[in-house]
């Protein structure tokens, strides 16, 4: 199974779009390996840069509308061979949520307030995040500071990241 846990990317902007995440000049590359150096790269935040701010963090943390725009599963899959698999926000573009868990990632929903106190108190700090599917759980660790905080991830998903997406879930049911 993938690994959901490691260093956090903190991107504190709602309306990440699958523009940023993935250029669309990008979507003709044939393998997704290509993809990766271009993730994030037209992601426009102050501080930001995506060459040096990427490296090394598995789970990213955001705010509303996370994978808004185009549906494609280019973004996911950029996430994915930069080793991204797990993305925590308010919420998410339907069809990108969809794409996560397709792929075998996670696509984690907190209510705002949750995010807004993860942002508080560990934003600009070097953070852990370890997710633990089985009890649906979150521990986010800096220093001596540290949370617990549950999600929910319905039969479903949960057998898609199981199954390490949907290709591995047809073959195990169908």
């Amino acid at each position: 199974m993938k690994s959901f846990s490691g260093k956090v990317l903190f991107l504190d902007r709602s309306d990440i779009n699958t523009d940023e995440i993935i250029p669309a000049k990008y979507l003709t590359e044939i393998t997704k390996m290509a993809l990766k150096p271009y993730l994030l790269e037209d992601l426009k935040m102050n501080g930001f840069n995506p060459v040096t701010d990427i490296a090394g963090k598995k789970v990213i943390i955001t705010r509303e509308n996370f994978g808004c725009g185009s549906s494609r599963e280019h973004a996911p899959w950029a996430l994915e061979v930069n080793d991204i698999n797990t993305v925590i926000a308010v919420n998410y573009a339907r069809i990108f949520r969809q794409n996560m868990y397709n792929c075998g990632m996670l696509a984690i929903d907190l209510s705002k307030e949750t995010v807004d106190d993860i942002f508080i108190t560990f934003s600009g700090k070097d953070t852990d995040c370890v997710i633990d599917t089985k009890q649906s759980t979150i521990q986010l660790k800096s220093g001596a500071t540290a949370k617990t905080i549950n999600f929910k991830l319905d039969g479903f998903d949960k057998a898609l990241v199981e199954s390490e997406g949907w290709v591995g879930y047809a073959d195990k049911n169908y």
